[in-house]
């Protein structure tokens, strides 16, 4: 789950959940987001 509390900067700022593993992460860009959900997909794969 993506929560955005702001825009700043032409980007967003906000938290990620991951609902399986009930883990909040803060993301200070768009970027930041991308690279934190590849991350977890990469998790994932491996588990598989």
């Amino acid at each position: 789950m993506v929560h955005v509390v702001s825009q700043e900067n032409a980007t967003w700022q906000g938290q990620v959940t991951w609902l399986d593993e009930k883990k909040t992460l803060n993301f200070r860009s768009m970027l930041e987001l991308i690279k934190l959900m590849d991350a977890a997909m990469e998790e994932k794969k491996k588990l598989l």
